[in-house]
């Protein structure tokens, strides 16, 4: 998370039930505890096991509140872990909404990967924004270097193969050309990335509009003043309520 957290007001369940002509009834609380509730998650660091689980346990949280409702995954991110990365990867796959993925600033390694890994057609990338892929990597710490190497290689080729067939499904170029590319650092412009077909499409314009809708219709399910959806469908069960079914009188 960013160093100096911004923050926010914003009005919380009961703030305005206590009286406090000071604070003008509202609550000061971090900046992206208020986008989340627009259902916007953001990855703006490395890619660790601590992120990976905050990511993935907040995807598990808002698809049980609204199951019918879009996620929005920003990812400005060096790459980081691929084991991590596939938890997070695993995640988008599991939970019912559609996934959105929206590239900005560099997307690197597995942030490329999680950037391909969102909802077919719902892959968007910022025009200035750089997308890097290669193979995973593995770090040998052991002092039996030749035993570690032994033991990574098979783990290393098994998360490679996997990687590589997530390309392959995603962007439907040849094994060949992934193999060739994911040999060495691969950048790309959004164009070549689009070209690619690591993202569908490039600006973001219009989904900022479209998170303004989601959180304006979200906001006035808690609104207790507004109109009782389900009094039609109770009508449905009366039979002295008028049949709706009947066409509607062009007169």
């Amino acid at each position: 998370m960013p160093i100096g957290m911004p923050k926010i007001p914003f009005l919380l369940d009961g703030d305005e039930d206590e009286e406090d002509e000071e604070e003008d009834d509202a609550t000061w609380v971090d900046l992206y505890n208020v986008l989340y509730r627009t259902r916007s998650i953001f990855l703006g660091d490395a890619i660790h096991f601590e992120v990976a689980n905050h990511i993935a346990g907040l995807m598990i949280f808002l698809t049980i509140q609204d199951a019918t409702q879009n996620l929005y995954f920003f990812i400005n991110s060096p790459g980081g872990l691929a084991v991590a990365g596939l938890l997070i990867y695993d995640t988008m796959q599991y939970v019912t909404p559609p996934v959105y993925t929206l590239g900005l600033g560099v997307l690197a390694s597995m942030a490329s990967f999680l950037l391909v890994g969102g909802e077919t057609s719902k892959r968007l990338m910022g025009p200035n924004a750089r997308v890097m892929i290669h193979q995973p990597e593995s770090d040998y710490t052991h002092k039996d270097r030749s035993l570690e190497v032994h033991l990574d290689s098979g783990e290393v080729e098994h998360i490679r193969n996997m990687v590589i067939r997530v390309y392959l499904e995603r962007t439907r170029l040849p094994r060949e050309v992934l193999n060739d590319h994911l040999e060495r650092n691969l950048f790309m412009t959004a164009t070549e990335a689009k070209y690619y077909g690591i993202v569908d499409d490039i600006g973001v314009e219009n989904l900022f509009a479209r998170l303004r809708e989601e959180s304006a219709s979200q906001d006035n399910s808690l609104d207790p003043d507004a109109p009782d959806e389900s009094a039609s469908q109770d009508n449905s069960l009366d039979p002295d309520a008028p049949d709706e079914t009947l066409a509607p009188s062009l007169l």
